[in-house]
């Protein structure tokens, strides 16, 4: 480096410099000095330091060194080598670097002055207030060159980075580590797997911030339970990243039939959500204060088409954003495709899932509790029995309920104008596989299914319709049935009651963490829980086939079949839906219908083995 430095200064030296050296070689010529007594002390000469307030000493003139005949065939070599002067500036150079690094790196200031040659006393060029400016010019040049290289430096940096946008080589998840050719022990920003919550611990040092030309803010109002907002902030942020704007922190939905009041940061960590994601995009928690001094703002508020591929928000939405500079997405849910996006898009959704969205340290440590108090008791199951008074009068799913309850859930149905469908065959919709199972169901599919009578179960949901009245049947088959109200005290309790979007993120982290999942219907948090336990690992899963169940059900309550002809066909229906790995199932035409993208994150997982002949004709 110090090498590299000399020579940098030898190619810079201002031009009057080289005048002033030819001429003192050409005086030389004419009056050569006397020589000195012995050649040692020739050879000992060293060049000039200057020793300036704060300065760093430099060598101002190389001396020119004299061979054993007095210095002449030296000089004839310096007339017909124009480029040997420069040779001797690194030598005298580096010998004045190695004298400095002698006096110690805090001492440099206190180093003696070097005697000048007595061949270059007459030299007027190094004395007086003259030489000192042209030698503090000098070294401002070299200072000022090198400031603006290092500057310049930077800015190819971020110039690179945004020439070829994507996720950064350093990105780790669960599932890249377990990737070929990646050593899953190697200490990256996201150095660990939270082993409740699944989510990245915070970084350490800050992500490099992603520069881009922002084309606008986009404002997102998210609808739903706590899952469907979960994905669809996932989508919000890959959008923003591909059109290249600035988001604005998601808002939560405040309106639905839970009317929780909750906002972003009393659910999520913002802190970490922001700082995660910010080679990616730019999140704020609020418009900047130009918008507010303007009166007359034009947001545009719309909902984007839903299934949408990359090229709809391209073509149609970001013209939008050009036009009002502020987009407002009323509606959020699965308005990205499940497939056919850029496989870098896919993986920034897998990332924002379950590195950047983590649980606040409140949620987090009651979460925590809760899973140490049932590893406690043993292995457990996390039954997800959707069995709530909205789902039920959603869907229209009235088995197994009175007159009067039937009564209530179509009162409230109707109650509620954003639900589109209002008059429903609830008995075809159970034989079609559409209607969650009931808890009397859910007691002999358990059994069916080999759990033991005294496996340890534990009910995410909220308050089941019908109250315990409808959880006799599975409570006498299952004794140890605990919910979380039962788990923690009423003090712990207290801060989440009335909020039922924080009460579902406490069963969020105890279904990632359970050691069988088992969801009585296909929502979003069916959805989104399988996909993320698949990427911790392919924890097992088990994925009821509601309409297969239905049908063995009636057939064994009728007679039809035995218990061991009903256990064996329940065992044989569910042989390949434990959560192993397997491919989304596309339909392009009906993306309803298809494999949900968060269920099944294929493009983030571990690359599946070739089917073989049968596999795939079954496959298909």
């Amino acid at each position: 480096m110090k090498f590299a430095i000399i020579i940098y200064r030898a190619k810079t030296e201002p031009n009057h410099f080289r005048v002033k050296k030819r001429e003192q070689q050409q005086n030389s010529r004419r009056h050569p000095p006397p020589l000195p007594a012995s050649s040692s002390a020739s050879a000992s000469a060293s060049p000039v330091l200057i020793h300036g307030r704060g300065r760093r000493p430099f060598p101002l003139v190389a001396e020119a060194e004299r061979d054993s005949d007095g210095g002449g065939k030296n000089r004839a070599a310096a007339a017909r080598h124009p480029r040997r002067p420069l040779i001797r500036v690194l030598c005298r150079h580096l010998e004045a670097f190695r004298e400095v690094e002698a006096t110690g790196a805090m001492g440099w200031w206190s180093a003696k002055q070097v005697a000048l040659p007595k061949q270059q006393q007459h030299l007027p060029a190094a004395a007086g207030k003259g030489g000192r400016s042209r030698l503090m010019g000098s070294c401002m040049t070299s200072v000022g060159a090198s400031i603006l290289v290092w500057v310049a430096l930077i800015q190819l940096t971020s110039l690179v980075e945004q020439w070829h946008p994507g996720l950064p080589k350093s990105w780790p998840t669960a599932c890249f580590d377990r990737m070929p050719g990646r050593d899953p022990n190697a200490t990256n920003y996201v150095r660990e797997f939270d082993a409740v919550g699944g989510s990245a611990a915070s970084p350490p040092v800050l992500l490099p911030r992603r520069l881009y030309k922002n084309n606008g803010y986009l404002r997102v109002s998210c609808n739903g339970g706590l899952n469907q907002m979960r994905a669809a902030i996932c989508d919000m942020v890959t959008i923003a990243r591909y059109l290249n704007v600035t988001l604005l922190l998601p808002e939560l939905d405040k309106t639905s039939f839970w009317a929780d009041p909750s906002d972003f940061q009393d659910i999520f960590d913002v802190k970490h959500f922001i700082n995660s994601l910010r080679d990616e995009v730019r999140i704020v928690k609020a418009l900047p204060r130009k918008f507010d001094r303007k009166a007359h703002v034009n947001i545009l508020n719309m909902p984007p088409v839903s299934w949408s591929r990359e090229k709809y928000y391209l073509k149609q939405i970001l013209p939008l954003f050009w036009k009002h500079k502020i987009v407002h997405f009323n509606k959020t849910d699965t308005r990205l495709a499940n497939n056919g996006l850029p496989i870098w898009l896919q993986k920034l959704r897998c990332r924002v899932n379950y590195e950047s969205l983590k649980f606040t340290p409140q949620i987090q440590t009651i979460g925590n509790k809760l899973i140490s108090t049932l590893r406690k008791r043993g292995p457990f199951l996390v039954l997800h029995l959707r069995y709530e008074m909205d789902m039920l009068s959603f869907s229209g799913c009235t088995h197994g309920c009175s007159d009067e309850e039937i009564e209530e859930l179509t009162k409230m149905r109707f109650a509620y104008p954003w639900w589109k469908e209002k008059e429903i065959d609830s008995e075809k919709k159970r034989l079609e596989g559409l209607c969650p199972l009931t808890p009397e169901e859910m007691s002999l599919v358990l059994q069916a299914l080999g759990f033991e009578h005294d496996t340890q179960i534990y009910i995410a949901s909220g308050e089941i319709y019908g109250g315990e009245r409808r959880l006799a049947a599975l409570r006498v088959a299952y004794p140890r049935l605990v919910r979380k109200e039962m788990l923690l005290s009423p003090d712990e309790l207290r801060p989440f009651q009335n909020h039922s979007t924080q009460m579902a993120a406490l069963d969020y982290l105890v279904s990632l963490a359970s050691d069988v999942f088992i969801p009585t219907y296909d929502g979003n948090m069916a959805k989104v829980v399988e996909g993320h336990r698949r990427y911790m690992g392919y924890r097992q899963t088990i994925s009821l086939d509601r309409r297969k169940l239905v049908e063995l059900l009636d057939l064994h309550q009728n007679g039809s079949l035995t218990w061991d002809q009903f256990s064996h066909s329940v065992k044989d229906a569910h042989r390949h839906r434990m959560g192993k790995p397997t491919r989304r199932k596309v339909i392009p035409e009906r993306p309803k219908e298809e494999d949900y993208f968060y269920a099944n994150p294929r493009e983030c997982l571990a690359p599946l083995r070739p089917l073989s002949l049968k596999q795939r004709v079954s496959h298909i």
